[in-house]
Parts: C-alpha cells; structure tokens; sequence
C-alpha cells in the first residue's frame, strides 16, 4: 500500500503531527510526507491512501490573511509571497476517482476549554467534494497555545490513530484481493 502525507504547518505543530502520522503509517505502508508549501507534480500521483492536514486557524481551515497575521503576531515564517496553504492545494487539486481513499486531521489549541471550528472538519469536507471517500471521521490533535508544542501525548496518539487507520486499509485491501 502507498500513502502520502500532505500537511500545512506555520509553527511546526502540524508538521510534527504528520510525522507522527507518516510513523504509524509506515508499519503498513510504504509513505511519503509531503509539506504543501513544497508539493509539486509528484503530489498528485496516484496513492492509496491520502492523509491531507492543517493548523486550525480563526475556528477554521487556513487562508493566506490568517497564516500571514500568525507570522506576525507569533514571529512565524513570513507568507507574503503568496504560500500555498492546504486550503489552495485542495481547490487546485484535480477531482479523483471513485473510490480514491482519505483521511484528515488537524491541529488546534487545547486551551481555552474547547473551542469551536476544525482545520479537519474542512479539508474532509473538501476531500469529499473533491471525490474522496473519507475512511475516518476527520480528527485533531492538540497543541499547547498559539505555537505549540503538541500537548502531552498527541505525538503517541497520531502516530496510534494512523496506524490504526493503515492497518484497517490493509485489511480492506487483503480482502479486496481475495
């Protein structure tokens, strides 16, 4: 089984999350972890399973306004020259096939309570517009305020959750096969 990892991250937060992922999934799966910034050609060959992730910002998936206004504000990486996020990458990308397989994730802060809006819930919902079948409801991991780090324990649980999830598509495959 092939998968990749396409993720957004401003603070390393997201990064660290897909890490975790691309870990799990590397106990089934042959996985390769692409950051949007820098997906090209090779980020739309087909695999078979998509793993796509993002920063939770202002209750939502990202816009280049809100990663722009958390560099400033948090001395983050400077996105003026018009960086990708995943937001883009999902509209640019070309519909899939049927039957094409994903999931999504994302990351938000743990604190204050529990706060509304997910990165996830978007890029699944993005994924299904664009004609995927989500394997999962899409999950976040959380992070200890505005720049991190993943709060205790996330790190385990994202790479328990993919491998979870790669273990599940192989069994799905396997039976397939049959």
């Amino acid at each position: 089984m092939r998968a990749r990892v396409v993720y957004e991250s401003v603070f390393g937060n997201t990064e660290a999350a897909a890490t975790a992922i691309a870990r799990g999934l590397g106990e089934f799966a042959e996985v390769e972890s692409v950051d949007v910034a820098a997906a090209g050609p090779t980020s739309h060959s087909p695999v078979d399973l998509l793993v796509v992730g993002g920063p939770t910002h202002a209750f939502g998936l990202s816009r280049r306004r809100t990663r722009q206004e958390a560099a400033d504000r948090f001395g983050g990486p400077d996105v003026t020259g018009g960086a990708t996020g995943i937001r883009e990458w999902l509209e640019a990308e070309h519909r899939t096939s049927t039957g094409a397989r994903a999931a999504a994730f994302g990351t938000k802060m743990q604190r204050p309570g529990h706060l509304p809006g997910s990165a996830a819930r978007g890029i699944g919902r993005r994924l299904r517009r664009a004609g995927f079948e989500l394997v999962r409801r899409p999950i976040d991991f959380y992070v200890v305020g505005m720049t991190g780090p993943l709060a205790p324990g996330e790190f385990d649980r994202a790479r328990s959750w993919a491998e979870h999830l790669a273990s599940e598509e192989a069994d799905r495959r396997a039976q397939q096969s049959r």
